[in-house]
């Protein structure tokens, strides 16, 4: 009995002639996403509210891989601002394949009864209602062009919460939800998952303490931080035909954290 042939895993993880939109593109894990996205082979779109931090990284996407890119200065806690992200994305590229909601934002306080509703509504806005948005503009238009993949941006502490990050963690399970539902919204054609990153060491972690960091790491697996390049090969599968079975999912990339 014939069976299918097997791709290689070149081509499974290939993104030649895809279009992906990064959010948060401009710097930490977005960052990494977008240049290996490039590397794969796709042309990249990548946004945030500093311009001039898109453009260096635009810069660096076509210096180093020859890929076409696209800076796109926009907050994605602003809604009034999405539609003409998305269509400056469609007008320059004529399609997006992905879309990495990965814009995030997590406020300091120094107690739960100091949270403003500012603070709270700005919060949710970054992390929830703007990959809501993004999800139904950028989704609806993939199902019409006949598939594609988005890959919403978690944190381990949407599941594993603490008390310093009660309005982040909040808003990002609600993502962990939302993915669900875009999932079976958009089938069959567009895939829908949940990268769910744990601590990693970008310009976010300068404020960690380290010593006990350290410590605390010991109780995970691998009993240390993830280095920002260690996100791309799960962004890759999501991305790529490599999960073309693969929706609905979460999938933790946090170093064994039990």
């Amino acid at each position: 009995m014939e069976t299918d042939e097997i791709p290689s895993p070149a081509e499974l993880f290939d993104l030649t002639g895809k279009v992906a939109l990064v959010t948060g593109g401009s710097r930490g894990l977005g960052r990494q996403m977008a240049l290996g996205f490039a590397k794969a082979g796709a042309d990249i779109v990548v946004t945030s509210r500093k311009i001039e931090a898109c453009r260096e990284v635009v810069e660096e996407i076509e210096a180093s891989t020859g890929r076409q890119a696209m800076a796109y200065g926009c907050h994605v806690g602003h809604w009034d601002e999405l539609s003409g992200l998305v269509d400056a994305a469609y007008e320059r590229f004529g399609h997006v394949d992905v879309l990495v909601n990965n814009a995030g934002k997590s406020v300091l306080y120094e107690s739960l009864e100091s949270v403003t509703k500012e603070l709270w509504e700005s919060t949710i806005a970054v992390n929830m209602t703007g990959p809501f948005r993004l999800c139904a503009l950028v989704g609806s238009r993939m199902v019409e062009h006949g598939g594609g993949s988005i890959i919403n941006v978690s944190t381990i502490g949407s599941i594993r919460p603490s008390p310093h990050i009660v309005p982040y963690a909040a808003a990002k399970a609600g993502l962990n939800a939302m993915t669900i539902g875009f999932a079976h919204a958009f089938g069959p054609t567009v895939r829908v998952n949940c990268l769910m990153p744990g601590p990693f060491f970008t310009d976010v972690s300068a404020a960690w303490d380290l010593e006990a960091f350290g410590e605390a790491a010991q109780a995970h697996a691998l009993r240390r931080g993830g280095q920002p390049r260690e996100v791309i090969g799960t962004a890759l599968y999501l991305a790529s035909d490599a999960s073309s079975f693969t929706t609905g999912a979460t999938v933790r990339v946090d170093g064994g954290i039990p």
